[in-house]
């Protein structure tokens, strides 16, 4: 009887024993863009493979996952586990969630197919083709888990088609249009590294514990579902910028860079994460300052002591990122409170109680800064006068975010940067956000700025029923403040028909 083949093997076989060099065309035509970015690599063999699973071994593997999965999914249908819930404020994270990160995972499919065909080096190639399935797989569980929601709740209806025109979900999108529209290493970086394995437990460990803590049971599920192929991805991430820096001492200096963009780039996206936490959830999991502590400041540091070896530092800016974990989620919630007119998921006044825990994990910061604000504002709403801008903002010119973060050292300033190419001056936010434009110019000044496409017409009209429409909004139903809305009233059917239910019994 024939010997089984052990594992390693059969993985060397069907991996890099598949490989072949071309002959009647040049290697360099047939992988011409791993080339253009000045990274050198004179070995792909020291490539080392973090997943290591063959296709049947993958398909088996996850394969009992999804069965997992989709029974909980089923049975939480089943059990209507929509009255679970907290509260339906809570819906507000998954809007985000559904509208901004689920369209990145597709594209993060996408994109590592590509490079699973246009990056030479085969263990580069299978690491590729790997992730791509994991991320076609993560938008499936994410959309098929939602949907559920999207039977009774406003909003969730048109998740894709609001992706690609709504005002703030052009922060992620422009992040990832970034990074697709880089070179092999630097999407590598981008998405691999620097938030796969330095930003990613700050995007999902507060999601899928916000869903625990209030009572999505959905959510959670697909959370843990896809955590095996994050800590994958992961790996993945961590053996990128290892291999690339040990390839070439050259490859340094275009690695540091890399990492000093995709850090402030991620952390600026992670702002909306900021404030889903600290102001979107019935029940608190941590603040957002807590959780940047926690990954970044220890983890974050531990890694950046790991790579000095290689002649890495921590990245640009991250001293402004953590002085920002004092402010950063109240400034977007402001930003959002204002423009809940014109979002996809509702606002609403901050009650005493919830003012007593921001004051207690910002005791530095909150009542003196910001508490007098949300005061004015519920003030405002009770006297039947809530305040919405009607303004159109100055967006960042990077990262697209209204003009609403403050002075790294003054939260009383907002802060303002400038800079001038070919005759035109653009905006930012923010040091980390000048420095990238001014790296690349010309691939900011193609941005899609919503609000200039808005007074350009580009937008449906000039008036805001005319842009809702064009993004598929429904005026009073998916958006403005949640008190009086008609979720807020539904919501409250449920749970005094609970009551007297439960009181019959």
């Amino acid at each position: 009887m024939a010997k089984r083949i052990p594992l390693k093997k059969k993985y060397e076989y069907m991996t890099r024993g598949l490989a072949w060099d071309t002959t009647y065309q040049d290697m360099d035509d047939v992988y011409p863009y791993d080339k253009f970015e000045g990274i050198k690599i004179h070995n792909w063999d020291d490539w080392v493979d973090p997943f290591r699973l063959t296709q049947d071994a993958y398909w088996k593997f996850q394969a009992e996952k999804e069965r997992k999965l989709y029974a909980v999914i089923d049975s939480y249908a089943q059990n209507n586990g929509q009255l679970g819930l907290s509260d339906a404020r809570y819906l507000g994270a998954l809007k985000l969630f559904l509208t901004g990160v689920s369209p990145l995972e597709y594209q993060a499919h996408r994109h590592f197919a590509h490079l699973g065909r246009n990056i030479r080096g085969t263990g580069a190639q299978v690491s590729a083709q790997m992730q791509s399935i994991d991320e076609l797989r993560h938008a499936q569980t994410q959309i098929h888990a939602i949907s559920h929601y999207n039977k009774f709740f406003d909003g969730l209806h048109d998740f894709t088609h609001m992706h690609d025109r709504v005002w703030y979900l052009s922060v992620p999108k422009s992040f990832f249009d970034d990074a697709v529209s880089a070179g092999p290493f630097e999407f590598f970086t981008a998405i691999s590294f620097s938030f796969e394995y330095v930003l990613t437990n700050l995007l999902f460990v507060p999601f899928m514990s916000g869903a625990a803590y209030n009572g999505d049971l959905a959510t959670v599920t697909f959370g843990f579902s896809a955590q095996s192929d994050e800590s994958r991805h992961m790996t993945l991430g961590l053996e990128v910028i290892k291999f690339l820096l040990e390839q070439d001492e050259e490859n340094v200096p275009i690695v540091q860079h890399w990492i000093d963009k995709w850090f402030w780039r991620g952390h600026r996206l992670l702002s909306l994460v900021g404030m889903m936490m600290d102001y979107m959830l019935p029940k608190k999991v941590m603040s957002w300052k807590d959780a940047w502590e926690m990954y970044f400041e220890e983890q974050g540091g531990a890694l950046f002591d790991d790579l000095g070896r290689y002649g890495i530092r921590p990245p640009m800016h991250a001293d402004v990122a953590t002085k920002e974990k004092d402010r950063i989620s109240h400034e977007v919630w402001a930003i959002f409170y204002q423009y809940t007119h014109a979002a996809g998921f509702h606002t609403w006044d901050i009650d005493d109680e919830h003012k007593a825990w921001l004051s207690e994990s910002y005791p530095d910061t909150f009542d003196k800064y910001y508490r007098p604000r949300l005061d004015l504002w519920q003030q405002m709403a009770a006297d039947g006068n809530r305040y919405y801008n009607m303004a159109l903002p100055q967006l960042c010119q990077t990262c697209q975010i209204p003009m609403g973060f403050t002075e790294p050292d003054d939260p009383t300033t907002i802060c303002f940067r400038s800079s001038e190419y070919k005759g035109d001056r653009y905006h930012f936010c923010s040091d980390g956000c000048q420095y990238i434009f001014d790296h690349e110019p010309e691939k900011y000044i193609q941005a899609w700025l919503p609000v200039h496409q808005i007074f350009q017409g580009n937008c449906g009209g000039a008036e805001i029923p005319d842009v809702l429409n064009w993004y598929h909004l429904n005026l009073d139903a998916d958006n403005m403040a949640y008190e009086g809305s008609p979720e807020e009233a539904l919501w409250n059917e449920w749970m005094a028909s609970r009551r007297v239910g439960a009181a019959q019994a």
